[in-house]
């Protein structure tokens, strides 16, 4: 055997192990999205039938309750004064783009942790799960609202907290990269 011949063999069969790799990276990210989308769709679908419009189901006291919101903004109603080719523009358009890149990325990135392949999942179907309903509705129906102690948040949906669960991910991989590269520093 020719003593280049390994390199060669590793050569011929590393770009169809990459192309496998890429293969499982995309099924895992599109089953993650559309995971996240389907569970997004059937509680507001649920809400949409079962709730009145800001009719107060409390699920845990006043600690978790059931509101129904039309949202016609973004996050917080933010936009919602804007022209309707406005909205759509930065409600629909611009976050399709940025959605698009973040698969992009993960198709394209050959060193994507598993923290961030499922983060940028997370929040890509959260995402398209508001487009959706804003695309149909011309608004995103909020139903959960959290208080304890001093934490309030917004009226907001299960979409939101893929976002905010992907988000988490993103940055809790961020810091163990930082705390190992801290490790080897010390070493």
């Amino acid at each position: 055997m020719h003593p280049d011949s390994y390199i060669y063999f590793r050569l011929i069969r590393n770009p169809l192990d990459l192309q496998i790799k890429r293969l499982i990276k995309i099924f895992v990210s599109l089953v993650i999205i559309f995971s996240n989308i389907s569970c997004d769709q059937i509680t507001k679908e649920k809400v949409r039938k079962e709730i009145s419009k800001n009719e107060t189901v409390k699920v845990i006291g006043d600690n978790f309750i059931l509101t129904k919101v039309e949202n016609t903004g973004a996050a917080l109603s933010l936009g919602e004064n804007l022209t309707p080719n406005l909205k759509i523009i930065f409600s629909q358009v611009l976050p399709l783009l940025v959605l698009l890149f973040m698969f992009v990325y993960i198709v394209k990135e050959k060193k994507i942790t598993k923290f961030n392949l499922i983060g940028f999942s997370f929040i890509i179907g959260g995402r398209i799960g508001n487009i959706y309903d804003r695309i149909l509705f011309n608004s995103v129906t909020d139903f959960m609202y959290l208080e304890y102690g001093y934490l309030h948040t917004g009226i907001f949906n299960m979409a939101d907290v893929s976002v905010v669960v992907g988000t988490l991910l993103i940055l809790l991989n961020s810091v163990i990269s930082e705390l190992k590269k801290y490790q080897l520093k010390k070493t």
